[in-house]
């Protein structure tokens, strides 16, 4: 009896520890996560542009660089999108189309994309700022990784094609500001 007790506890005692211990799946993101953050790719956990979700799932971007904004679009699975969305490409719906028609350069390398990537790819999503892969991360890093320069190609074929031009600031708008920094601070 004394046994059974001590064996119960030990029990207590240990389960917390393995609810702890990341599942075989933890360790495939988290592995797939780091090697592919480590190629320029940023990872974050957020609410998809889905209706009707609740949660966050992870959203992959390439970031455009400021001189170069990309378009705006959302392209949907039509497993998540409504009959009611412009059939695309290969399964997909735009949601949200560019306002002007990609060019060659860009659409070619989006529909090869669309071909390719998994099932549990949901959105892919171009804004300004970023180019952004909405997935559950089904696949492991060496398999991803596959898909790395397609992105690439697609990202600078998108850069600077945005929807409306981004303005920059007027000529000596930077001197005149710090002009008036300089009198704020009592230096003139």
């Amino acid at each position: 009896m004394d046994w059974l007790i001590i064996v119960f506890i030990l029990m207590l005692v240990i389960a917390p520890v393995m609810w702890l211990k990341p599942s075989p799946r933890q360790k495939r993101q988290q592995v797939l996560r780091s090697q592919i953050a480590k190629q320029g790719v940023s990872i974050k956990l957020e609410k998809p542009p889905l209706h009707h979700f609740r949660g966050t799932m992870p959203a992959y971007r390439w970031h455009f660089s400021q001189e170069g904004p990309g378009p705006d679009f959302l392209l949907v699975r039509d497993s998540n999108a409504s009959e009611a969305l412009e059939p695309y490409y290969a399964g997909w719906r735009w949601r949200i189309a560019p306002l002007r028609p990609l060019p060659d350069n860009a659409a070619i390398p989006l529909k090869a994309l669309l071909e390719r990537l998994p099932q549990d790819a949901l959105v892919v999503q171009s804004t300004p700022y970023a180019l952004t892969l909405w997935w559950w991360e089904s696949q492991t890093a060496e398999r991803f990784a596959t898909y790395l320069p397609e992105f690439e190609q697609l990202r600078e074929a998108l850069s600077g094609r945005a929807d409306q031009p981004f303005s920059q600031p007027l000529k000596g708008t930077e001197q005149a500001s710090s002009t008036v920094n300089d009198q704020d601070a009592g230096l003139s």
